[in-house]
C-alpha cells in the first residue's frame, strides 16, 4: 500500500509543485486548500489525489477534511503544513495590527490546528506514528527587511516543530522543518524584479527551481521514522542570506 500525505496550501506554488511530486512517486496526496475549485482541479489531475477543501484556520473544516482522509485511506503517514500568507514591505510602525492578525492566524495558528489533527490521528492509528513536516523560511533564522509578522511567524513555526518533535517522541511521531529561501513560484515572482535590502537599495534576488524544494520535503518524508531531519534550509545559493543584514 502506498503512502499517504496531506498537504496544506496545496494547490499553488510550493505546495503544489510538492503534490505533483509526491504522486509522481507513487503517494497517495491530499490536496487541501481554501478554494475548492481549485483544489478540484488539482486533485483531478491524478488517481490518487484527494480534493480536501478547507481553511486551515477554520478546526471544523480542517477536522472533516482529516476524517475524510482516514476514511479513504485508513491512516495518516505524513502532513506537509505549508500554507502560509507573507506580509512584507513595511516598518514595525507602519504595519496595521489586522495585517499582523491574519499572518500569524493562517501561518501559526493553522499550522497549530492542522498539526493537532495529524498528531491525534498519527498517536491513535495502528500502527502508531506519522510524521509532521512544517514550511518555515530562511525568515524562522534571519529577517527579511519590514517583514514583523511574516518573520515571527516563522520563528514561531520553530518553537512549533521542536514541540511537537519532543511530544511526539512516545508515539512515534517526528517533526521535522524545512527552511526555504527564494524559491521561484507565482508569489516571489517579484525577487526576479527587484526587492527591498536592509540598506534601502532595491535588488532582483537570486532564485531557485521550486522543484528543488519538492524534491527535498520528499526525502524527509520518505525516511523511516527512525530517522528525521530536524531542519533543512534549501535556498538559491547565491541569494542575500549569510549575513543578511
Amino acid at each position: 500500500m502506498s503512502q499517504t500525505i496531506l498537504i496544506t496550501g496545496a494547490a499553488r506554488g510550493i505546495g503544489r509543485a510538492c503534490a505533483e511530486t509526491f504522486l509522481d512517486a507513487g503517494w497517495r496526496v491530499g490536496i487541501m486548500g481554501r478554494t475548492p475549485e481549485t483544489v478540484e482541479t488539482v486533485a483531478a489531475t491524478h488517481d490518487a489525489a484527494l480534493a480536501l477543501p478547507c481553511d486551515v484556520t477554520d478546526e471544523a473544516a480542517v477536522d472533516v477534511a482529516f476524517d475524510t482522509a482516514m476514511s479513504e485511506w485508513g491512516r495518516i503517514d505524513v502532513l506537509f503544513n505549508n500554507a502560509g500568507i507573507s506580509a512584507l514591505g513595511a516598518t514595525i510602525d507602519e504595519i496595521d495590527v489586522e495585517t499582523w492578525r491574519r499572518c500569524i492566524d493562517i501561518n501559526v495558528t493553522g499550522s497549530f490546528i492542522c498539526a493537532r489533527a495529524a498528531f491525534a490521528r498519527m498517536r491513535a492509528q495502528d500502527p502508531q506514528g506519522g510524521r509532521i513536516i512544517n514550511n518555515g523560511s530562511v525568515s524562522a533564522q534571519v529577517p527579511r527587511w519590514g517583514s514583523a509578522p511574516y518573520t515571527s511567524s516563522k520563528h514561531a513555526i520553530t518553537g512549533l516543530t521542536r514541540s511537537i518533535s519532543l511530544d511526539g517522541r512516545p508515539y512515534n511521531i517526528a517533526c521535522g522543518q524545512i527552511d526555504i529561501g527564494n524559491a521561484l513560484t507565482d508569489m516571489a515572482a517579484k525577487m526576479t524584479t527587484g526587492m527591498p535590502q536592509a540598506d534601502g537599495s532595491i535588488a532582483v534576488e537570486p532564485v531557485m527551481d521550486v522543484a528543488h524544494v519538492a524534491s527535498s520535503v520528499l526525502h524527509m518524508a520518505s525516511l523511516p521514522l527512525e530517522a528525521n531531519v530536524q531542519f533543512m534550509t534549501v535556498m538559491a545559493s547565491a541569494m542575500a542570506y549569510i549575513g543578511r543584514g
